[in-house]
Formats: structure tokens, sequence, C-alpha cells
């Protein structure tokens, strides 16, 4: 629990690695709760594409708008689950949102 606090004030990413219904997600999800942020939960599978990681962007009218829509990994607190179950392409996608930092402008 320590670590996992020591975690989030550094700003970093967490990994937590064990056997089912120990209390991993339970502990992901609480924590979300006390720093007041959204959390998601990711089942990674064969079939999944980055796009699901990393959201689309979408043209609207003549194509001067666009919108993105965030997927999952955009959270603030995402659970992977079953992570080495996903393609190598779906992998760097979860790598790349993790790398990303949202702007402290608000």
């Amino acid at each position: 629990m320590r670590l996992a606090l020591v975690s989030i004030f550094a700003r970093g990413h967490l990994l937590l690695e064990g056997v089912p219904g120990v209390g991993k997600t339970t502990l992901a999800h609480a924590l979300a709760r006390v720093i007041d942020c959204g959390f998601q939960r990711i089942q990674f599978t064969s079939d999944m594409l980055p796009s699901d990681i990393l959201g689309v962007s979408i043209l609207f009218g003549s194509g001067t708008e666009i919108r993105i829509q965030a997927r999952a990994g955009f959270r603030q607190c995402a659970v992977g689950d079953e992570i080495n179950r996903s393609t190598p392409k779906t992998q760097s996608a979860l790598l790349e949102a993790m790398s990303e930092r949202p702007s402290d402008g608000g």
C-alpha cells in the first residue's frame, strides 16, 4: 500500500503482479477513489487493437473539425489485465499512452 502511494506521489506507474483474487484491482480502484480520479479496467485480448487503447480521431463536417474519442488508456488510473495476451503493437500503444503526461494547467 505504501509503495502504491509513493508511485502516485512520484507521478509514475505501478506494476502489480500476482495470482488472481489477491486484491490488485480493488487496490487500484480504491486509490483512484481516494485521489478522485478516473478509473478504468482494460482486459487485454489477442484481438485488441491499438486504437482500443489510444482512441481514434474522427473528422466531422467538411473535414475541418477533428474530435478525438479517447479510450481507456487516457484515464488517470487504468488497470491492464493479461497484458501479455495482446499483440506487440497493442502493448506499444499502452506504453505510448503511459508516456503521455497530462498538462497541469487544467
